[in-house]
């Protein structure tokens, strides 16, 4: 063996260290820096020249490549925000949709965190509160259908139309509710029974009754909507004026909202159109209906 080959390497030539293998990575994804990947054991907290946060569709391939299979739920973050870091120059999204774009990057991942979590907690309420609601609105619907049908055959097509589109918005909710892993009431049994409950009893008082019980209940749904699509849209502009850039999912859950309301607020004007407001009672039917939704409304955010 020469002596070139024997010589030992001068200290002062650094050694190349090898990345964090990715095998041993599931707390956080990885960090992009430059294009060349790089596992980091955590995220810092101070980016200089900015982070976009990307879901995780927009993963490259080769991030999985060889990696084993990754467990439903992360220590940190969990798939229903966006959750993949990725270095990129200032002032530049990237062709990435990004929930917080880089422009708001210089500010730590702890700051992030609290809006975060805000918009999970609202987001779990609001999509809990919104199925039970059209549960108990397609059960409803269900126990009267037959009863005043058979006295007023006319009011087939407008009892049909009305089901249908509640079984649409439960769908909706449904599949909202399986997309961002939110769970269902605690009190869905008991919400069914006094749903079904409720539609059949007041078909038994008259159509007038029963459509008095759509106009109370609309009219309580639609306050509801109303609410939370305010609340959403002051979070949205309280994100912006901090420098967020709010993705198109919450834009498009608005317009869903939007869309789902404006339809409920249909059929209270149908409701009233057929002599809802002859009900007698009135007064004490309307007014038992709504308090009986805003206590299931309440409930339901919480249970």
């Amino acid at each position: 063996m020469s002596k070139a080959n024997t010589e030992r390497r001068p200290q002062s030539s650094p050694r190349r260290q090898e990345p964090f293998p990715l095998s041993q990575f599931f707390a956080i994804p990885p960090f992009w820096y430059n294009g060349i990947e790089k596992g980091l054991q955590h995220v810092p907290g101070d980016f200089k020249d900015g982070v976009a946060f990307c879901t995780p569709a927009e993963w490259p391939p080769s991030l999985f490549a060889g990696l084993p299979a990754l467990p439903p739920m992360w220590p940190v973050y969990d798939l229903r925000t966006p959750v993949c870091c990725r270095r990129v120059r200032p002032y530049s999204r990237g062709r990435h949709n990004c929930f917080f774009n880089a422009a708001a990057a210089a500010a730590s991942v702890s700051d992030i965190r609290p809006a975060r979590r805000k918009w999970r907690q609202a987001e779990a309420q609001a999509l809990r509160v919104n199925q039970t609601g059209e549960l108990a609105a397609t059960l409803i619907y269900t126990a009267q259908t037959p009863l005043v049908v058979r006295q007023h055959p006319h009011l087939r097509p407008l009892m049909q139309h009305m089901y249908d589109q509640e079984a649409g918005h439960l769908a909706t909710f449904n599949k909202l509710m399986a997309k961002h892993r939110v769970r269902p009431t605690a009190l869905y049994p008991l919400w069914s029974v006094l749903a079904s409950g409720l539609g059949w009893s007041t078909a038994l008082m008259g159509r007038e009754a029963a459509m008095a019980c759509t106009e109370a209940v609309e009219t309580e749904i639609g306050t509801h909507y109303n609410g939370q699509i305010r609340e959403l849209l002051a979070m949205t502009s309280a994100w912006e004026e901090e420098g967020y850039d709010v993705g198109p999912e919450l834009s498009e859950l608005i317009q869903t909202l939007r869309r789902i309301r404006d339809e409920e607020l249909e059929h209270l004007d149908h409701a009233v159109e057929n002599d809802a407001k002859k009900a007698e009672p009135h007064w004490l039917l309307t007014g038992a209906i709504r308090l009986g939704c805003r206590g299931a409304i309440w409930v339901s955010e919480r249970v």
